[in-house]
């Protein structure tokens, strides 16, 4: 132990004589493996924080909601257009039917876009608010948090009172710091009720649950406030989750079951109706954020790779410059392991060198970033540690050739040799 720690005092001493007799030679060797790492690490760093930040939004979807709707979302939109255009939406009557005869179901939910209306309130108005009529399960099953207020009762769901749940920006522009609770707005020419408002959504690039721009109300008053028949080509959904005890597979067969019947499907004849899941996305999200990353390690690849000639450059140079050194060294008995461990130790240090300092600049133009990013980024420990690690392999390379050639020096020709 007591010769490992004497090894490592000398390179760390070495590699100080390096950089300081040697100060843009060495820096500008090393700036290759810090380009290096700042690619590999920067990128890695971004991508992981955007993975985090949809992933996050994604699981407002739930693991275990199967979504009914004409169209698959692992489908390109601009595909088979016609093809789902075509296609029935889903609507009341399949939400009710899901409701009496799927028993894998826990809680259902059936979404219907209702139209873009302006709501009013005194001299204030705010115009192109979307209007999304829901059934009553519709809270439970998205955990949707609320800012203020509350949501409706069963009895005032079933009644169709004429009371609404607004977003965040809705209740901002007509109220400002007004508490909007108990107010009456007008909407399609009628007074609701606002009874509670949503929670402000985040810095998520993918907004699965965005109400702010929007007004909800129960789907017993959009059939007196709307003609519900008349069902938007893509503006309607059926939710499910799958009920206590029973898996999302057996949801989903059961779910195929009903609408095929519902929609009176011959057996050889195809389903009319997608059901998707956060699982499809997730898989589709993986493979795009695998690409970004290798993209990443590509481009910082070849720095890395001029990084490591570079450093392999300097060592053969310190080598150099020590070979009467290294001769006496082995003349009086040390070992070739000794020799090779010192000079990699040494190589190990400038890298790291390299790698901490493109840590840092990472650290410095994430930092400058910071505000005009539309999600928050960050650089975690695992990445810390992965670009730790990545500078002592490129050390270990890039120095064992060096090392190699110091450890095996005939030590009477290294002596007479003028370095």
């Amino acid at each position: 132990m007591q010769i490992i720690l004497r090894i490592i005092y000398e390179s760390l001493s070495q590699a100080s004589q390096q950089l300081t007799s040697n100060k843009l030679r060495t820096l500008l060797s090393l700036l290759g493996v810090t380009i290096g790492i700042f690619c590999i690490i920067g990128v890695q760093s971004a991508v992981d924080s955007l993975q985090d930040n949809v992933m996050n939004s994604l699981d407002k979807l739930g693991d275990d909601v199967v979504y009914i709707s004409k169209m698959p979302w692992q489908e390109d939109p601009g595909q088979n257009f016609w093809k789902y255009r075509r296609r029935p939406s889903p609507n009341y009557d399949d939400y009710e039917a899901i409701k009496r005869k799927v028993h894998s179901a826990g809680l259902v939910n059936y979404n219907q876009f209702v139209g873009v209306r302006t709501a009013k309130w005194r001299s204030n108005s705010v115009e192109r608010v979307f209007i999304g009529a829901n059934t009553y399960d519709f809270m439970e099953l998205f955990n949707v948090e609320l800012e203020k207020g509350r949501y409706y009762t069963q009895s005032e769901y079933h009644r169709g009172d004429s009371k609404v749940l607004m977003g965040h920006d809705v209740a901002d522009a007509l109220f400002g710091n007004i508490d909007p609770i108990g107010k009456k707005i007008k909407l399609t020419g009628r007074d609701m009720e606002v009874i509670g408002v949503f929670k402000k959504s985040g810095k998520d690039i993918i907004n699965i649950m965005n109400f702010d721009p929007a007004i909800v109300v129960s789907y017993e008053l959009a059939k007196r406030i709307a003609n519900v028949k008349n069902v938007h080509s893509w503006g309607a959904s059926i939710s499910v989750k799958a009920a206590e005890g029973h898996t999302i597979d057996q949801l989903e067969d059961d779910l195929t079951w009903v609408m095929r019947a519902e929609r009176k499907l011959k057996p050889k004849e195809k389903d009319n109706f997608a059901l998707n899941k956060q699982s499809i996305l997730a898989n589709l999200l993986d493979q795009l954020f695998g690409a970004l990353n290798f993209m990443g390690i590509f481009i910082g690849l070849f720095a890395i790779i001029v990084g490591m000639v570079s450093v392999a450059n300097i060592m053969f140079v310190s080598v150099k410059e020590r070979t009467n050194i290294i001769g006496i060294k082995k003349a009086i008995g040390a070992k070739r392991s000794v020799i090779l461990l010192e000079f990699l130790v040494e190589s190990v240090i400038l890298c790291l060198l390299g790698g901490a300092i493109g840590l840092g600049f990472v650290f410095v133009f994430f930092k400058a970033m910071e505000d005009s990013m539309p999600f928050p980024i960050y650089v975690d420990w695992t990445n810390i540690i992965f670009g730790v690690t990545l500078s002592v392999i490129v050390g270990v390379v890039s120095g064992f050739i060096p090392a190699f050639r110091a450890a095996h020096m005939d030590p009477v020709v290294a002596i007479r040799s003028n370095g």
